[in-house]
């Protein structure tokens, strides 16, 4: 009889999950199909990472992840002040809004109108869950060792990858 395979450093995780913030549903594997990533190697946030691991296929779990191991609390450095005739006519000038910007060294980076002023617009660069409370309900859908090549890159070799 086999062992049953259990989650662990290096194994390839098949997992459907629903992500709640704040009593809402904003993310869910029934609109995507399950996630496949490697654990320990950074694919996922870390404090989801944590809970996962000794589950077996087909358990199902809750895990509520804070802040600080999700993605990370509000930072109030994270806030740029744009003059608004940068900002292209077709963006609408409301906050929320979200807009994709390049760095210096030409890295695209999402951010989202924070607050619109007469003349210049401030922006926020925080993760869109900075400072939430992640609620996860997690089922364990598949287990498998990773390929050499895959820990060599950090990443899964299929079609399920995010």
């Amino acid at each position: 009889m086999s062992a049953i395979l259990k989650v662990a450093d290096g194994q390839v995780i098949v997992m459907e999950y629903t992500l709640r913030v704040e009593g809402e549903i904003i993310d869910a594997s029934t609109d995507h199909g399950p996630i496949e990533f490697i654990q320990s190697v950074g694919n996922i946030i870390p404090g989801l990472e944590q809970a996962l691991y000794g589950m077996t296929v087909g358990e199902s779990k809750e895990v509520v992840v804070t802040a600080g191991d999700g993605y990370g609390e509000m930072d109030s450095l994270a806030y740029m002040e744009v003059p608004r005739d940068q900002f292209p006519e077709d963006i609408p000038m409301e906050t929320g809004t979200q807009i994709e910007l390049h760095n210096e060294a030409g890295q695209p980076m999402v951010a989202r109108i924070d607050q619109v002023g007469e003349t210049s617009v401030r922006l926020d660069f925080n993760h869109p869950l900075a400072g939430k409370e992640l609620h996860f309900a997690i089922k364990i859908a598949g287990l498998r060792p990773a390929t050499e090549q895959e820990l060599d890159h950090g990443h899964v070799h299929s079609g399920h990858e995010h």
